[in-house]
């Protein structure tokens, strides 16, 4: 269906899609041609035709933010992934994506979310396999029980995460792997976001 898109219709329905899902509403004519620059928002009423033509929203222009989306549980987006995250043995992070996957628009991504890969066995018994795509929040405060993102030791894992009285515990979801236990203030941990969603391919699965 993508395919049906010019890039700017393609970057518009992207942008409407997102604006939504970080806002929980769709945004005005004036707040898209702010994103894109445009001086005349007769451009954009020239784009959304377009997409209303091709299906993939309805529009109410009685309405400011009159804008449906049709094709949300259809309609999947490039989204980068930034490394491999261990569950098992530590990873690293890359600094640039290493890749990048075409999620559907049903799975939420909030602004600054970003995913990582995961890589080793050690979540299995959570149903989370090696191969699968976390989606990580930077945004949300860790509580006992949160599946975390965390750097430790310059290295990435994936743990289940519990704060006590004197020690931070990283746990396994796999009886072949010893909790890791740190003592508050360990210079060489950080947590860098919650868990907050998993993609696995049904190619993948397939394959």
């Amino acid at each position: 269906m993508a395919k049906e898109l010019t890039a700017t219709q393609q970057k518009i329905l992207e942008f409407i899609i997102n604006y939504r899902a970080d806002h929980g509403m769709p945004p005005t004519l004036a707040e898209i041609a702010g994103n894109f620059g445009y001086k005349n928002r007769a451009t954009v009423q020239q784009h959304l035709q377009a997409l209303e033509k091709k299906g993939y929203i309805k529009r109410n222009s009685r309405v400011a933010r009159g804008i449906e989306l049709t094709v949300e549980d259809k309609y999947f987006v490039s989204r980068p992934v930034l490394g491999e995250v261990a569950a098992g043995n530590p990873l690293t992070i890359y600094p640039d994506a290493i890749d990048s996957i075409e999620l559907p628009t049903i799975a939420h991504t909030p602004r600054d979310s970003f995913l990582l890969r995961v890589k080793g066995d050690s979540l299995k018994d959570a149903y989370v396999f090696s191969g699968d795509i976390v989606i990580v929040n930077p945004n949300i405060l860790p509580v006992n029980g949160h599946f975390v993102v965390a750097i430790l030791d310059d290295a990435a894992v994936v743990k289940r995460f519990f704060k006590k009285e004197s020690v931070i515990e990283l746990h396994s979801e796999n009886p072949e792997y010893q909790p890791i236990v740190l003592k508050h203030g360990y210079e060489n941990f950080k947590i860098v976001g919650v868990v907050i969603g998993v993609y696995r391919s049904m190619d993948k699965i397939a394959g």
